[in-house]
């Protein structure tokens, strides 16, 4: 299973600490080697590194590690590839231009034979699901409003209709912003946690790593993070409902609801149906 990094923030902020325990899931801590990705937001565009690399391995990661980019938008991914090749077109996050806005969305999970139809408004540049799977939500948003940009409850809305759906073809976990907000949903498994004043000390679970956020920070600032397993190991993290949807913005949560996933309903009242493939393995 891939694993997926996000971060809303109030004020801008660099995600050095929390990649650096993350990144070593790509190869040392955990096997997602397959590629990597990190897009941070400033204002309506943003800076997207991707690699085939390992996060562990790839110099670009490295640079992300000790260089503090700061944003108030972050979502990475590290991959353990279920479909499509290792290649740089198949590395997430992936990037679209909508309403005069980038748009950046990371999966992770494993949809079966999930090939809706798009009417090429949006297309794949490479063969993964998950690639399918944003196309196809951008494309309904424009089916629903057109070139006019809805505000952030009506995406939500939508977003909250859709998702349930394409979960109908398996895991479902992703991270989707458009730099104003950070839409985050999970069928399996997602954590969120809020930092804010006043701030206390965090220590890596990966790393030998403690940072005093107390000494770094303002009371103005406030962090939410979200994260596949939780990075740390001396703070309280929130899992996700199953189909859970959280609206992040200015570094909280603002909005969920939790949907209604049919096939996880089915197989709660018959085990036997559950399938289990290498991407809910983590």
């Amino acid at each position: 299973m891939c694993q997926l990094l996000g971060m809303n923030c109030a004020t801008p902020t660099d995600i050095t600490f929390s990649f650096r325990g993350f990144s070593q899931r790509a190869g040392i801590t955990s096997d997602h080697c397959d590629g990597f990705g990190i897009a941070f937001f400033e204002d309506k565009a943003c800076r997207l590194f991707v690699d085939n690399q390992s996060a562990v391995e790839s110099p670009i990661a490295e640079l992300i590690r000790n260089y503090p980019i700061k944003s108030r938008n972050v979502i990475a991914h590290i991959r353990k590839a279920t479909q499509g090749k290792i290649t740089l077109e198949n590395s997430h996050p992936f990037s679209r231009e909508l309403w005069g806005r980038q748009w950046i969305f990371a999966h992770n999970g494993d949809l079966h034979d999930f090939n809706p139809d798009l009417i090429g408004r949006f297309t794949p540049v490479g063969n993964t699901d998950s690639e399918r799977a944003f196309c196809y939500l951008l494309e309904q948003l424009v089916v629903r409003f057109g070139y006019c940009e809805p505000s952030l409850n009506d995406i939500f809305q939508v977003l909250e209709e859709l998702s349930p759906q394409i979960a109908e073809y398996g895991t479902f976990n992703f991270c989707l912003s458009n730099g104003q907000a950070l839409f985050s949903y999970a069928t399996t498994k997602l954590h969120w946690l809020v930092r804010e004043y006043p701030f206390k000390p965090a220590q890596l679970i990966d790393l030998d790593v403690e940072v005093d956020f107390s000494q770094m920070t303002t009371s103005e600032d406030r962090v939410a993070v979200i994260t596949t397993e939780p990075l740390t190991q001396n703070e309280t993290w929130t899992a996700f409902k199953a189909g859970e949807m959280i609206l992040f913005q200015a570094g909280q949560p603002i909005k969920n609801v939790i949907t209604a996933v049919k096939r996880l309903i089915r197989e709660a009242a018959d085990p036997s149906l559950k399938r289990v493939t290498p991407a809910d393995l983590y």
